[in-house]
Parts: structure tokens; C-alpha cells; sequence
């Protein structure tokens, strides 16, 4: 994604707040927020935001889950269904 287009000084953001807020709701797209011609912020939608939260989550568990492999941590599948059948239920 290109954010080129989606560029604003702040001063637009405080004198449109609420257009904005509006446009970032229906468009979910992430504004870019510049003071003196540099990029500062990024503005994002909420719904947006936690969808990327839940991202980097999973991305998280699967490095964690790679370092595993990498390091010799892990057990054949076999081993694990055996274990597990062998646990009372409820243990």
C-alpha cells in the first residue's frame, strides 16, 4: 500500500478531526500525520488497529514456534497423541 496518498499536515487534522475520524472509519486506511513537512504519526482506524494487534500476535507465536524447531525443541507428533491419550480426561 501506498500511503503517498494519504498524507495531511497536522493542521488539517485539527481543524477537520472529525471528518477524519470519519474517513478513517469508512476507508480503513492509516493517515500520515506531518508537523514542518516530516512524517510524525500515523492514524489508523480501530478496527484496523486490533486486526493488526491480532496479526503481530500470530506472527509472534510463529517465530517462537520456528526458534523451537531451529533449537531442537520439539517431539515427533506420535510421541505427544500417545501422552495425551494416556492423561485421564480432565487432568
Amino acid at each position: 500500500m501506498r500511503y503517498s496518498t494519504q498524507v495531511k499536515p497536522i493542521s488539517y487534522l485539527k481543524a477537520n478531526a472529525a471528518e477524519v475520524l470519519a474517513h478513517l472509519a469508512e476507508e480503513r486506511k492509516p493517515l500520515v500525520i506531518t508537523q514542518n513537512g516530516e512524517a510524525r504519526a500515523v492514524l489508523q482506524d480501530v478496527a484496523s488497529f486490533e486486526e493488526t494487534q491480532e496479526t503481530l500476535a500470530l506472527l509472534k507465536l510463529l517465530a517462537l514456534g520456528q526458534q523451537d524447531v531451529d533449537t531442537g525443541r520439539v517431539k515427533p507428533v506420535a510421541d505427544v497423541v500417545a501422552r495425551l491419550r494416556a492423561e485421564p480426561a480432565g487432568a
